[in-house]
């Protein structure tokens, strides 16, 4: 296997899938990079580096750039999709949600509902989301909790490279709308790819590391963070049972109750803000499932309940970190039931 950061897994999935199935296209904001300014098209390349190349191969009927309009992008998607393409649509920062949020939440993910099954809807919308770039308020949301509560809507987020082409192709070939979250601050992130045809299922959450005492859940860039502070905890003879989730819908609901069981002890590790958020609807699945199994109460590591700051310094502080982590999970440990 190659090492490859995750923008090249993303490029080269959807290169792939280009190439294999003639219907699949891609529309979004210059994506095609350069298009009408000096140096012409592919002068940039996409900003985040994960279309390059592919207007040259695969042409404008099939790599669309578009105006600054995400209203747009996603209604020509899912139109489009609906007449047989399979639609990836990009938003580029996910923060603009809001401005599609009808296309989306109205349309998209009650197409199939709505016309009693006799359509699907195979539109995959990438959005890049999360903190940690110093891109202040606007450009630094995590909105993973925010789509996970639409019926109707898969989503997909990657950490790993492999992930990412495994969950990607996946979402491409799916005929039912997708929204898949790439983490910026994960772009660069390197490791193993699988060569050739690579699909993972939704629905299965991966076991990063094995432990007996303390269950951790995360996703995205969060993983990360809960594989360093396991590290630190395993010094002090405790064991962290890690998964990352890789889809909020569906969750793999099964592995997060046996993990639960097991250890009795919960963290959940989330960037976004805490209420009525993706930690606490996993916190509750657990308390209502898995309530006898619990030895301490539930803990959760989050961002605060404010929009994220654009300062460094206090950017560092509204994210999770593996120092809370840590502490999180030697509270924990040291809780005695009365």
């Amino acid at each position: 296997m190659a090492i490859k950061m995750i923008r090249e897994a993303i490029l080269e999935t959807i290169d792939a899938e280009m190439a294999r199935d003639e219907n699949v296209i891609m529309l979004g904001e210059d994506i095609v990079g350069g298009n009408g300014a000096p140096g012409g098209p592919e002068a940039i390349g996409g900003i985040w580096s994960t279309s390059t190349g592919l207007w040259a191969k695969y042409g404008g009927e099939r790599v669309i750039d578009t105006p600054i309009s995400e209203s747009a992008i996603i209604g020509a998607a899912a139109g489009a999709s609906l007449t047989g393409k399979r639609a990836i649509a990009e938003i580029m920062f996910a923060d603009f949600i809001g401005v599609c949020m009808d296309q989306i939440w109205n349309q998209v993910a009650k197409f199939r509902y709505m016309f009693g099954g006799k359509s699907t809807c195979p539109i995959v919308i990438r959005m890049v989301y999360g903190a940690g770039f110093n891109a202040a308020a606007q450009h630094s949301q995590s909105i993973h909790g925010f789509v996970t509560a639409m019926p109707g809507l898969k989503v997909v987020m990657p950490s790993t490279p492999a992930d990412a082409k495994g969950l990607l192709t996946q979402a491409i070939r799916d005929d039912d709308p997708v929204i898949f979250l790439e983490h910026k601050a994960l772009y660069a992130i390197k490791g193993e790819v699988p060569d050739g045809e690579y699909l993972l299922p939704f629905g299965h959450a991966r076991q990063v590391t094995q432990g007996d005492d303390v269950t951790i859940l995360a996703t995205g860039m969060m993983v990360g963070f809960a594989e360093k502070a396991a590290k630190q905890l395993a010094e002090d003879g405790i064991g962290c049972d890690i998964l990352d989730l890789r889809t909020t819908s569906p969750l793999d609901e099964e592995a997060i109750l046996d993990s639960v069981e097991r250890t009795g002890r919960l963290l959940i590790v989330d960037e976004s803000p805490p209420r009525c958020s993706f930690a606490t609807d996993l916190a509750a699945i657990a308390a209502n499932k898995a309530f006898a199994s619990l030895r301490a109460p539930i803990e959760m590591v989050t961002g605060p309940h404010t929009p994220v700051p654009f300062a460094r310094e206090l950017e560092s502080a509204y994210l999770p970190s593996p120092d809370k982590i840590v502490a999180a999970a030697s509270k924990l440990m040291s809780y005695r039931q009365g």
